[in-house]
């Protein structure tokens, strides 16, 4: 595990040795510069014609991406991924690819006219598929409108953990979503958040899902720099990621540039950037400036270049 390279300087060929632990270790020891996009697939074939939004973001400076809103069920109703399966856009990004699963309540799965929302339930057979084909990490948590809460969230991602050990990485969380139940991180939340982190943690999470500050009302850099302190000591090797989202992923470079320092102040290991664009991503130049605030032009540069290094 010593010899493990830092994701942020990794190639195509040391990423693709790498085990779930090692990845894990990858991203810690990049120092909070990981950088994470959204690909949302519902909302077409892309921003840019003939590429996915996925190979987009990382041409951009994006180290991992996850895939939102996919249909499990029905792997033609994914317009995002223009006919590619998982394994083939893994082989064209050459980067590690993540996929989503809401966890609401049951009976609400039918509940948006958007997308398809069964599509992607965190079920058995859904958790046990996107290992199937070939995704690097799941996301657990719950889209806008689903209802879902943070115990439904706790136990999907036990379930998770006892279908996949230690052969793909979980992460879980809420930083979204907060009508129905406030955000982890939220001051004003009606629960202890730390318990809620606890129990995350136990139930086998792999990396806890935070909302950032400047993004989500009312959350300040103390509030999510103190829950990454907690996560990072209760259980030795656990991630932190912080959710730029909120509609603030449309927002102009500057106010990019703004959160970014904020969201680095929190520590979390994995900086996140929502799916809030027209395309179904962020507009590209703020993955970009995300990037360059985050780790410099030295290392945004190089991941946009070593795509096939």
């Amino acid at each position: 595990m010593s010899e493990v390279i830092r994701l942020i300087s990794a190639s195509k060929s040391e990423i693709e040795k790498m085990s779930p632990a090692e990845l894990k270790e990858s991203i810690y020891k990049s120092e909070c510069r990981v950088i994470m996009g959204q690909h949302l697939l519902f909302a077409g074939n892309g921003t840019v014609r003939g590429i996915t939004n996925a190979e987009l973001m990382f041409a951009f400076g994006a180290d991992m991406v996850m895939l939102n809103t996919i249909d499990l069920d029905d792997l033609s109703n994914n317009p995002g991924l223009c006919g590619l399966s998982i394994k083939e856009l893994k082989k064209r990004c050459n980067r590690p690819i993540g996929v989503y699963l809401g966890c609401p309540k049951e009976g609400s799965e039918e509940g948006s006219s958007l997308y398809r929302r069964a599509g992607m339930i965190a079920s058995k057979e859904h958790i046990l598929k996107c290992r199937e084909l070939g995704a690097d990490f799941i996301v657990l948590g719950g889209n806008p409108g689903s209802h879902t809460s943070l115990q439904d969230v706790i136990h999907a991602t036990k379930t998770a953990k006892e279908l996949l050990g230690d052969s793909m990485i979980i992460m879980a969380g809420k930083w979204e979503d907060g009508i129905d139940e406030k955000v982890l991180g939220d001051p004003t939340a009606e629960y202890d958040t730390k318990e809620i982190i606890r129990h995350l943690i136990d139930a086998g999470a792999d990396c806890i899902d935070l909302p950032c500050p400047g993004s989500r009302g009312g959350i300040t850099v103390e509030d999510i720099r103190g829950l990454v302190q907690y996560i990072h000591s209760y259980k030795k090797g656990t991630l932190a990621m912080c959710f730029l989202d909120s509609s603030v992923e449309c927002a102009d470079e500057d106010t990019i540039r703004q959160v970014a320092i904020l969201m680095k102040q929190t520590g979390a290991d994995i900086q996140a950037i929502g799916d809030g664009g027209f395309g179904g991503c962020s507009w590209p130049k703020n993955v970009y400036q995300l990037s360059v605030s985050i780790k410099g032009e030295h290392y945004t540069w190089f991941r946009m270049a070593s795509t096939n290094r």
